[in-house]
């Protein structure tokens, strides 16, 4: 049969219909472009085409040279200042005050008056004991001259000797009465010593506990006065049971005389406010406890501070830092650049080729900023410190602030590069 003019030719049979041809058309170009850019994304991020036209993406990172610095190897700790004595001033006899002679917040000296008690029932009793002790020596003396005339008559055998051993018996008795009589003298001396009651050490007092007119007893809880002694002064901290081996070592490098004051070669504290920005007094390490708290698991220690200024205050907080080493020359890095994986300790190495390096390192002590790092790094090499995160052993980096390269080296030019330039090579207006 013949087609008709202007109809659409009849499909073959077996042949596609036009509209199914279409869609393959289209499938292919599509599958076409998908192919290419898989191609693209291939060479682009892996390297590609020889020649080196195209290279990895780089991360941006931040690289710093590993340094060498003197290290102090030091141990911080919560501690609270303590003074080395306080006492607590009680009379030893009873009575009323009858003058207060210390100011709140005074320092005083030791044997400085405090508290003046009423002396005269202590004058009186003092007086009585010494007329009793006048009474007994006259007994004693004429006693004794009994016993001498007594010793003569047995010698002339005018007298029996039961008379002269009973006269001896006297006079003895007479000797403890005597002994007895003067003790009780002592003894109302120091009543009336006691009636005037004196700083036992230097120190500062504290707030006033009685005023005139008031009776005190003897032995009295409260006491007329509270004196703390705060130069020198002593910080109580706990050291980590871990760490006290190093801390024995170390202080035993020197010994402290009894009051602590040898201290050329002692460990050096550094007593802080509580934001440790501020130092407030420097000491040495005085002693450590002998044994160690189950419940913390730590050991009580003490520094000792002269507070010469009054900078330590008792019962204050303070951080304390002990100093036990110096590491001299040691190789550092910020703390930032310290990484770990299962393996331990890491850091990235930046290579001259602008690539990394995963080096395996030992990290030794750090503070707020910095780690030393014991094996595996030396002196200047440089390692990454920020954007780290995203990197592997072996990738690109690029330094912060570097400008990136250009896709394609100098002297490969692009065609649309050329295209865009004008004639002479010049650049485009």
């Amino acid at each position: 049969m013949t087609d008709l003019p202007g109809a659409e030719p009849r499909p073959r049979p077996g042949a596609p219909a036009p509209r199914s041809r279409r869609r393959q058309l289209v499938l292919g170009m599509v599958l076409v472009l998908a192919l290419a850019l898989v191609g693209w994304l291939v060479v682009r991020f892996t390297g590609g085409e020889a020649g080196g036209r195209f290279q990895r993406p780089s991360s941006t990172v931040t690289v710093v040279a590993a340094a060498t610095a003197d290290v102090p190897v030091e141990l911080e700790a919560l501690g609270t200042v303590t003074p080395t004595a306080t006492a607590t001033v009680r009379p030893q006899v009873s009575g009323v005050v009858t003058r207060v002679a210390y100011e709140e917040g005074q320092t005083v000296r030791q044997g400085d008056l405090l508290v003046q008690i009423d002396p005269r029932p202590f004058e009186i009793a003092l007086a009585q004991a010494r007329g009793s002790l006048q009474q007994s020596e006259s007994q004693l003396a004429d006693a004794r001259v009994s016993l001498e005339r007594f010793q003569q008559l047995l010698g002339q055998d005018s007298i029996a000797r039961q008379e002269v051993d009973t006269q001896a018996a006297t006079v003895r008795q007479l000797e403890g009465a005597v002994a007895s009589a003067r003790a009780a003298v002592r003894d109302a001396e120091l009543d009336l010593d006691f009636a005037s009651v004196e700083a036992p050490i230097d120190g500062v007092v504290g707030l006033r506990t009685v005023d005139v007119g008031n009776y005190v007893a003897a032995g009295d809880a409260t006491g007329v006065a509270v004196i703390t002694r705060t130069t020198p002064i002593d910080v109580a901290f706990a050291i980590p049971q871990d760490r006290v081996a190093d801390v024995r070592a170390r202080a035993g490098l020197t010994a402290l005389d009894e009051e602590g004051n040898d201290a050329d070669r002692a460990l050096p504290v550094i007593a802080l406010d509580r934001t440790r920005s501020q130092a407030l007094a420097s000491g040495r390490f005085l002693a450590m406890d002998n044994q160690i708290s189950t419940d913390t698991g730590t050991v009580g220690a003490k520094a000792r501070f002269d507070n010469a200024d009054g900078a330590l205050f008792p019962n204050q907080f303070v951080n304390v830092r002990l100093r036990l080493q110096t590491l001299e020359d040691a190789v550092t890095v910020p703390l930032t650049a310290l990484r770990q994986n299962d393996d331990g300790a890491f850091v990235y190495v930046v290579n001259a080729d602008s690539t990394v390096t995963l080096t395996p390192v030992v990290a030794g002590v750090s503070d707020d900023s910095r780690v030393v790092v014991a094996e595996g790094l030396a002196a200047g090499t440089e390692v990454v410190t920020e954007g780290g995160d995203r990197l592997v052993d072996g990738a690109m980096v690029m330094r912060a602030g570097q400008v990136p390269p250009m896709a394609a080296p100098a002297g490969d030019e692009s065609p649309q590069r050329r295209r865009g330039r004008p004639p002479g090579g010049g650049p485009r207006g």
